[in-house]
């Protein structure tokens, strides 16, 4: 499981700000025009849609009240104008046209109103970032895949393996398990039995393991982990030797 490279985090958070409705304009466009052409770019916004999919499924559906297109049609309706007098219209259109006053304070108050747009745009593009910021971390922090390991004779869980959308990959003891002196522990992967099991961890006694996959596959639904006693200092022939103590299979999180 190869670390990502900084074009591939690029693509990843064009595909989440995509997914979140947080590009408009040009940005979007590319953005849509990008899915029919980069594959890459298009597996990346499955994932979000996939990843985000449970906290859209949290939100109910609520129906508009029955006033509610009342007030919108109110609101939005062009209210006649009442026409000043003509002379007391003239006379005021030249006595604001020939008022210095008045036109500085326009000018000045042109001038806050342009700033105060650029605040709010400032302040809706941070509020758009940390949003970004936040359902990542919230993503990030749920697994993708987990993984029960039983012991086959007792049928007992010894331990479970997660899996992250960030690449992280821990395992968690479910129980303590007995290392014999000279012994070791050693977890394996299986994803590919044309290509036979990898070492991930070894580790002298029972505890909580970040699993090193960064030179494998991503991980897939169904694939193997086990954790088998082995010498000292793991396998010698880089192939499981010793009994397995727990072994299961990846399922997707719910």
């Amino acid at each position: 499981m190869s670390m990502r490279d900084d074009n591939t985090h690029s693509t990843d958070d064009l595909a989440a700000d995509y997914v979140m409705g947080l590009l408009e304009g040009a940005e979007l466009a590319a953005a849509e025009a990008r899915m029919t052409d980069d594959a890459e770019f298009a597996r990346a916004v499955s994932v979000w849609r996939e990843r985000l999919a449970d906290l859209d499924a949290t939100a109910e559906a609520l129906a508009p009240s029955a006033g509610l297109w009342d007030r919108i049609s109110d609101s939005t309706r062009i209210k006649p104008e009442i026409p000043l007098p003509g002379a007391r219209a003239a006379l005021r259109g030249a006595t604001l046209w020939d008022n210095i006053s008045f036109w500085r304070g326009a000018g000045i108050g042109g001038v806050f109103t342009a700033l105060m747009l650029v605040v709010v745009l400032i302040g809706a593009l941070a509020t758009s970032r940390q949003l970004r910021r936040e359902l990542i971390a919230l993503a990030q922090r749920k697994p993708i895949y987990v993984a029960v390991l039983v012991n086959d004779a007792t049928k007992e869980a010894g331990a479970i393996v997660n899996t992250f959308s960030d690449g992280r990959v821990e395992l968690i003891p479910l129980r303590p398990i007995d290392v014999p002196a000279g012994r070791t522990l050693q977890v394996w992967t299986l994803w590919d039995r044309s290509i036979g099991p990898k070492s991930i961890a070894v580790t002298s006694q029972s505890r909580t393991l970040q699993l090193d996959l960064e030179e494998l596959p991503e991980a897939v639904p169904d694939q193997q982990f086990e954790i088998t006693l082995e010498p000292e200092g793991g396998s010698p022939i880089g192939q499981p030797t010793g009994p397995t103590l727990f072994k299961g299979n990846a399922a997707r999180a719910l």
